[in-house]
């Protein structure tokens, strides 16, 4: 029987308990109850403190964990190097549950020293470089032994810490500051297109974290500043859960058309019920400003929601804000439908009024919502200019889509 300790915000919330990733649950502490209330959700929507859980929602309970890890060839390449196979949620918990999304860590009780220092070790912009240029063999800069860390997702990156402007590699889970992204082999202008998607999110409002461009002896990358780190906060860390989590999803389930679990309205439900017209409103500029550049993959794990130590509950902000379209080889349908509408050349602003009122919001409302931010985006987009290396007609490409012109109403 394996065990591994849960800790958030420096208490123990309970135990992961069983012998494999199909029978482990989640054992809740009476002084995780005392300290955030009973029926708190600090740690999940999906996991609310009970002192008694109902039996019937332990899959519920283990895909909460389950979504902290990655997927696809990252995945397999953290579970070549901790020996286990990749199905273990146990185990690669066990080995890289230091410091993950959000506020969580988890540590392996068995072992003989689970709270073993976290530490940083010093990098030179070549040792940086080297993890950049062979990202097979440091799976999101872990290195062998000593790393600790798991990051959803299926993008190639690297988890640095910066600190008093270096940087530095994470040890024995401590947490991480940046997310360090290299240039992809298949779409080598897509991270400069990230950074110009980040920057229009920025200047609207949406985005409130640095991103930029830096070079690191010779080779490129997009690093990102992590919105759930917080130096002001014990631990620096914020709690976030993504929308897969909240909603019971599993992996290629963050995509609506594969198992429907996941769709807008179902998240603006969320979203109104634990944050009100703001959020959902909030949550209307993040679909808007997907349409409007082309990002295509808005899926559920792109939607966050933010749990700070205080127990209130908000919309992350906007992430992985990649203009896509333009790729003549990529799907050009939508993660998530907007008013039943897949198709991204086939949207129209009328499917994003409908799709509001269909969350609860009056047309009016909105329409005017939708029309000033598209107003900010378009003075954003006049102003701000792609990186050299980004799509040459990126711009161009974005103005063409079908939210921008005489044809988008």
């Amino acid at each position: 029987m394996r065990e591994l300790a849960v800790h958030l915000y420096g208490e123990l919330v309970g135990n992961l308990v069983g012998e494999s990733w199909r029978d482990f649950d989640f054992a809740i502490s009476c002084a995780a109850i005392e300290r955030f209330g009973l029926g708190s959700t600090v740690l999940s929507e999906s996991v609310p403190l009970l002192a008694k859980q109902p039996r019937g929602k332990a899959a519920r309970r283990r895909n909460f964990f389950e979504e902290l890890l990655p997927e696809g060839v990252i995945r397999q390449r953290l579970a070549e190097r901790a020996r286990v196979e990749s199905a273990d949620t146990l185990g690669l918990l066990a080995e890289y549950g230091g410091d993950v999304a959000g506020a969580v860590k988890i540590f392996d009780t068995s072992r003989e020293d689970p709270r073993e220092v976290p530490r940083v070790s010093a990098l030179s912009e070549a040792q940086v470089g080297e993890l950049l240029d062979d990202v097979a063999a440091f799976p999101l800069g872990n290195v062998p032994d000593y790393g600790k860390a798991s990051l959803a997702g299926v993008q190639e990156k690297v988890l640095l810490a910066r600190i008093d402007g270096h940087w530095a590699q994470c040890l024995n889970g401590y947490a991480s500051t940046h997310i360090v992204k290299p240039v992809s082999r298949v779409y080598p202008d897509m991270i400069f297109n990230e950074e110009y998607g980040l920057r229009l999110a920025r200047a609207v409002g949406l985005v409130s974290y640095e991103s930029w461009i830096e070079t690191f002896d010779g080779v490129d990358a997009l690093v990102i500043e992590r919105y759930d780190r917080d130096s002001s906060v014990p631990g620096g860390r914020i709690h976030q859960e993504d929308m897969n989590q909240v909603l019971g999803a599993s992996g290629v389930e963050k995509y609506q058309e594969r198992g429907g679990k996941v769709s807008l309205r179902r998240i603006a439900e969320v979203l109104r019920r634990v944050h009100g017209d703001v959020g959902a409103s909030f949550l209307l500029e993040h679909v808007t400003l997907a349409v409007a550049i082309g990002n295509l993959d808005l899926h559920a794990k792109n939607l966050s929601l933010l749990h700070p130590p205080d127990g209130s509950i908000s919309l992350a902000p906007a992430y992985d804000i990649v203009p896509l379209a333009h790729y003549p080889n990529i799907d050009s349908r939508m993660a998530m439908a907007i008013n039943g509408v897949y198709e991204f050349g086939k949207l129209t602003i009328g499917d994003l009024v409908a799709e509001a009122e269909a969350w609860g919001m009056s047309q009016g409302a909105a329409q005017d919502r939708i029309d000033h931010f598209l107003s900010r985006l378009y003075d954003a987009l006049t102003r701000e200019t792609p990186h050299p290396r980004a799509h040459p007609t990126l711009v161009k490409s974005i103005l063409e889509g079908p939210l921008w012109g005489p044809a988008a109403q």
